[in-house]
């Protein structure tokens, strides 16, 4: 993968404005001036809350010699903005959308399962992230798990003219929905790649692959207290000291980006490098050792840059690389993989997303292409679906939890689109000027967010979905999903 495309966070000003589309665009936030980290227990900002004075959040329009704006639908990459044309966030194509700041930026991050419930839909909702930053220096660094909590869905406008004490009751309503997060952070030296999370029986671990070229496991249980507990916050900030893993691996030789959990075996992982090699853990007994087997699956010739298991298959996994090769590897057949397609994308490939129900593989590149896989035609070398929506790289893609046919993908391009492969042509009514060239699985384009790294559904909230980037989180749904 490119180095803008997938590489270290720059610290950048990023240019402020809003944003408008019905297929449609989200909300802006600034990337913090220092890698300061905000207090355990600060306030997340809500939507409305979120815009400065400078941000004068106008329509965006096309003035008309009687000088009424008239209003269109901004699609990016298709049009650039006008002279004096501005884009503002429309707020009813969003059912929640929160931002926060956790200091340095997150390159990437993972959803802690949490025990509030399955297809949870009622607000407010709270949720549990595991994230590892990316800080100016190595010590500055931290391995976070974040509890956010009092989500509540987007406001409807008000009408009309309120009194005084109307006015007076909604201030004390919108004190009582603001949503808050705790932080609880342990400092870990060097910067963090990739941060995936699992539970085993009571455990509930990360596994963290840092620039210091180890892939490392940690225990997160002190952590996990913290967050649901002022006093065992209290206790754990007064003990803090440099995260200590359970277990971590050197073998690599290098320094890499791929790792994934197994859904199937608790405790089995898999981790791939920049020197193009991969290693599978088996986890021992007692939980806090494993096994690795020194021998590397080793058919990539370049950097190994996603990996991720079958969902149904114990011992199959799938990777992807700057080879531009996709390939499909059973653990019990080493050093080399089963099925490959070798020429799948023009340039680096770098993330791919196994479905949990049909038989596909969806992947995104530095070509901006998002292609699907149906792994019945792999042999064939041939995509069964290919996007060309964003601009720039691909820098995570994930297929959402609760519908096989919906994806979700973001760029470098500092958008994050949403499709569902189940729409046809012929589903698609009347579309405004501007759309009508736009593919019909396309859903949504959600922008606001400067270098985005990572997105993630939720896998116990229908819709809602979580991205990373160098201004920060955002947490949304739209009215799309």
């Amino acid at each position: 993968m490119s180095e803008f495309g997938r590489g270290r966070l720059q610290r950048v000003r990023v240019q402020e404005e809003k944003q408008k589309s019905k297929l449609d665009c989200g909300h802006i936030m600034s990337a913090p001036d220092e890698d300061t980290f905000a207090e355990e227990g600060v306030e997340m900002e809500e939507m409305e809350d979120a815009g400065s004075d400078d941000d004068e959040g106008v329509d965006m329009a096309e003035e008309g010699a009687d000088g009424q704006g008239e209003k269109k639908v901004y699609v990016p990459g298709i049009e650039p903005l006008q002279p004096g044309e501005e884009l503002e966030m429309d707020r009813s194509a969003y059912r929640m959308y929160h931002e926060c700041q956790t200091g340095a930026p997150c390159l990437s991050f993972d959803v802690l399962r949490d025990g509030d419930g399955e297809s949870r839909e009622q607000f407010p909702l709270s949720m549990l992230l595991c994230a590892g930053t990316q800080a100016d220096t190595a010590l500055s660094n931290r391995l976070l798990v974040i509890r956010m909590h009092n989500l509540h869905g987007t406001a409807k406008d008000k009408e009309g003219e309120e009194s005084s004490d109307e006015e007076s009751d909604d201030d004390e309503e919108d004190e009582d929905k603001k949503p808050q997060m705790e932080l609880a952070m342990m400092p870990h030296y060097g910067g963090i790649n990739r941060v995936r999370v699992t539970r085993r029986g009571a455990q509930s671990l990360a596994a963290v692959w840092s620039e210091k070229g180890q892939v490392e496991i940690f225990d997160l249980q002190p952590q996990l207290e913290a967050v649901h507990s002022s006093a065992a916050m209290a206790t754990f900030i007064k003990q803090q000291k440099e995260a200590t893993p359970l277990f971590s691996f050197s073998g690599h030789m290098s320094e890499g980006f791929a790792v994934d959990w197994s859904p199937t075996v608790p405790g089995r992982l898999v981790s791939g490098d920049c020197k193009k090699n991969i290693h599978v853990w088996e986890p021992r007994e007692g939980g806090t050792s494993w096994q690795i087997d020194q021998r590397p699956f080793s058919s990539h010739s370049k950097s190994v840059e996603d990996l991720q298991w079958s969902p149904t298959e114990a011992t199959v996994f799938a990777s992807c690389s700057v080879d531009q090769s996709i390939r499909i590897w059973d653990m019990r057949a080493p050093p080399n993989s089963m099925l490959s397609a070798n020429e799948a994308h023009s340039s680096d490939i770098n993330v791919i997303s196994w479905n949990r129900s049909e038989p596909f593989i969806l992947s995104g590149g530095d070509d901006g292409l998002l292609k699907v896989w149906d792994l019945r035609q792999f042999k064939t070398g041939q995509p069964v679906a290919n996007f060309k929506q964003h601009s720039a790289p691909i820098t995570s893609v994930e297929w959402s939890p609760v519908d096989s046919s919906v994806f979700a993908a973001s760029g470098a391009d500092d958008v994050v689109s949403q499709w569902d492969l189940s729409v046809e042509s012929c589903d698609v009514g009347a579309r405004v000027e501007g759309v009508k060239d736009l593919p019909p699985q396309l859903l949504f384009l959600h922008q606001g967010q400067s270098e985005i790294k990572e997105i993630h559904w939720h896998p116990q909230i229908p819709g809602v979905m979580i991205s990373t980037a160098l201004s920060g989180f955002n947490v949304f749904r739209t009215i799309s999903v």
